[in-house]
């Protein structure tokens, strides 16, 4: 397969201090991971594309180790998520080779992480935006972390590149009151409740 070729990367840290309600003692954090790199397909129909997931590796854990300094350290995450813009000239599928190194890359760099990384793709020109699904990274029905990261960059993707992104959190939603299971209800160790 191709080796990477990585044009650039950017690290977003929003810091989430109320949504209207009263100030929270510590603000959430959301941050994101973004690189664009080349996309060996762009421009034709290739069948074999799966190992190309695998070159990907690397880059989802520098992007995931990167990500986590910038939030405070391993032990200040909470939730994740993932995704990918696909540049004009590449397809759909394109973008599902960054499931695996993206969402196992944060999962590896947290140690013990036990929730599938939630995620979302799309095909766009430059400047397209995604929002990226975050869950909790231990059980996915916790609903105060059901929150999402909107990313994207003017430049990017071009017709033959693509956008992946990596988001994480530091916790639940800043005004997080709609019921539902919560960090401290996590029961069973199945990446679910």
């Amino acid at each position: 397969m191709p080796d990477v070729s990585v044009r650039k990367m950017s690290i977003v840290v929003e810091e989430v201090f109320h949504e209207g309600g009263p100030v929270a003692d510590v603000p959430q954090k959301k941050g994101a991971c973004l690189a664009v790199i080349a996309n060996p397909f762009a421009g034709r129909y290739v069948e074999d594309i799966v190992g190309f997931s695998d070159d990907l590796k690397p880059l989802g854990l520098e992007m995931a180790r990167k990500l986590m300094a910038a939030l405070g350290g391993k032990d200040a995450i909470e939730g994740y998520g993932k995704g990918a813009i696909v540049g004009v000239g590449g397809e759909y599928e394109h973008g599902a080779l960054w499931h695996v190194p993206g969402g196992y890359a944060m999962r590896e760099a947290l140690g013990d992480a036990l929730a599938i990384v939630p995620s979302t793709k799309k095909v766009g020109a430059a400047g397209t935006r995604l929002d990226v699904p975050i869950t909790h990274i231990d059980a996915s029905y916790v609903r105060g972390h059901f929150d999402a990261m909107e990313v994207g960059m003017n430049d990017s993707p071009r017709a033959d590149e693509l956008l992946v992104v990596l988001v994480m959190s530091t916790g639940a939603r800043v005004h997080d009151r709609a019921g539902g299971l919560t960090v401290a209800g996590i029961a069973k160790r199945d990446g679910l409740r």
